[in-house]
């Protein structure tokens, strides 16, 4: 698994951080966060806005 951070590309906002598979898997966990049962789910006006999920890759 990999971490995840998923932001508001208008606003720069974090949404969601946190561990997934893929990307896919990212937003679905992050609309899961949010009371949605996954990312297509969620409202058409907050997808409208441009959500993006990026891999951080920590080196220690």
């Amino acid at each position: 698994m990999s971490i995840f951070q998923i932001k508001q590309k208008t606003s720069g906002a974090v949404l969601w951080t946190g561990s997934a598979h893929d990307e896919k898997t990212a937003l679905d966990a992050m609309a899961r966060d949010a009371g949605y049962p996954d990312f297509a789910s969620l409202p058409d006006q907050l997808r409208a806005r441009g959500i993006e999920a990026s891999k951080l890759d920590l080196i220690s």
